[in-house]
């Protein structure tokens, strides 16, 4: 698969597992804040357009770079255990395995558009630099 293919597609998957992440949290009561979760929607609307309109420019890689972070800190705030359900304890919902898999899901894909989102942006500022 071509580099400059990954990064969109995987900022998509990263995209898509949180926002299925956002709704588990949503179903689970752990988000009760209509406004935090407007700003979630908010969010995940620039990371989309970023990742759909911007995906060869310096901003674009940008965005994507911040979403990848910010699955990663959604991976990191469960794993913690501050990132709301506590007290809950999670083998006994239901559906606990796909809320699981999702945060190890998007976890390895935010990470994985982490590292080639920083290598593309290094990329493009050092091709700025030698012009």
């Amino acid at each position: 698969m071509k580099r400059n293919l990954v990064l969109p597609v995987t900022s998509l998957l990263s995209i898509l597992l949180a926002s299925f992440h956002l709704v588990d949290d949503i179903v689970y009561g752990s988000d009760k804040g209509v406004a935090l979760n407007l700003l979630m929607v908010a969010i995940l609307a620039v990371w989309l357009y970023g990742t759909l309109m911007l995906p060869e420019r310096r901003a674009g890689h940008i965005i994507m770079l911040l979403g990848s972070l910010l699955g990663l800190t959604i991976f990191l705030a469960h794993v913690t255990g501050t990132g709301g359900l506590q007290g809950i304890e999670i083998g006994k919902m239901s559906g606990a395995s796909f809320f699981v898999w999702t945060l190890l899901a998007l976890a390895a894909v935010s990470l994985l558009s982490l590292t080639v989102s920083a290598q593309g942006l290094w990329s493009l500022l050092r091709s700025k630099a030698r012009r």
